[in-house]
Parts: structure tokens; sequence; C-alpha cells
């Protein structure tokens, strides 16, 4: 919740108090703690495990990669001075050329896997976001607030209905 909007919720709840829209007594207002609601959603769990096996094969090429040079690294370091000056030479640019390889595949790994990190967090913000106003509007809120709240008791706290909600709606896929 951006600054603008913390500011505004204080003014519309007085407003609508103020100008008689609807009484405090009349409003049905909740709390989610959506952080904790995304954190422990299956679908989290889900979508790290999809992450994970499509860029395992990735991240065992890089680990190969890695094995190489470091292999290339210890024969150098032991037969260096017994190698003829050109195969030392050649060995010491394959390491170069495995270790530029290996920062640029390893750049572009962590760019691929960022980049569909973020894709996956952003379809879960908005199941967690889904679940939250069909929960709201099932049960009749007339508000419910989640980021920016410095304290709400269990009463209104409805993070765990939510979390429950989205399991329901995980295990029926």
């Amino acid at each position: 919740m951006n600054i603008a909007q913390r500011l505004m919720l204080p003014l519309t709840l007085a407003l609508m108090v103020g100008t008689g829209a609807a009484s405090a007594a009349d409003l049905k207002i909740a709390f989610v703690n959506a952080i904790k609601a995304s954190a422990a959603a299956p679908q989290y769990e889900a979508a790290s495990e999809l992450l994970e096996e499509e860029f395992a094969s990735r991240d065992q090429e890089l680990v190969a990669l890695q094995k190489k040079i470091r292999s290339q690294e210890e024969r150098l370091q032991r037969d260096g001075a017994i190698m003829s000056e050109s195969e030392r030479r050649e060995l010491e640019r394959s390491i170069i050329e495995g270790q530029r390889e290996l920062r640029r595949a390893q750049e572009e790994f962590r760019e691929d896997l960022n980049i569909r990190r973020n894709e996956e967090l952003g379809k879960l913000q908005r199941t967690v976001v889904e679940a939250i106003r069909a929960l709201a509007k099932e049960e009749g809120y007339d508000l419910v607030v989640s980021d920016g709240v410095i304290y709400a008791s269990e009463q209104v706290d409805i993070t765990d209905k939510v979390i429950d909600r989205l399991k329901r709606e995980f295990n029926g896929r």
C-alpha cells in the first residue's frame, strides 16, 4: 500500500461515518496479512517446485562447467611446470574461456530465474487477492485492509480463512 492509499483509508472511513453512509456498528471490517497468506498457500509451494524443476537441468550444467574449470585449474597447477609452453598456454586459454562462459551462463540463469519467479509470484498475488475478494463478498465484509495496518485484533483477522480458501481451491484443481 502506497502513502496515498494509507492516507486515504482513514479519510474514507471518517467520511463514511461522518456523512452517515454507515455507522461504525454497521461496518464489517477485516484484516488480512497477505504476506502470511501467500507464504502459507499451497500455490506458493507448487510454484517453487515448478521453478526448481524448470531450472534444475540448467543448474546442473553450471555445476558441471564449474567442475570442468576447477579440474583444468588443478591440472595446470599440478602439471604446469612439466607441460610444454604451448600446452600450458592452451590450457590457460581454455580456463579463461571457460570462466568467461561460466559468468555469462550464470548471469543468464539468474536473469531467467528472476523473470520466471516474478511471473509466478504475480500469479500467486492475483490468486490471493481473488481469494480475499471472494471471501469478503461471501461473508459480507464492507472493508478488508492489508498492508500498513499497525494493529488488528484476532477478531477481525481473516488471514487463516483466506489460507483455508486457498488450500481448498488448490486441492480442487
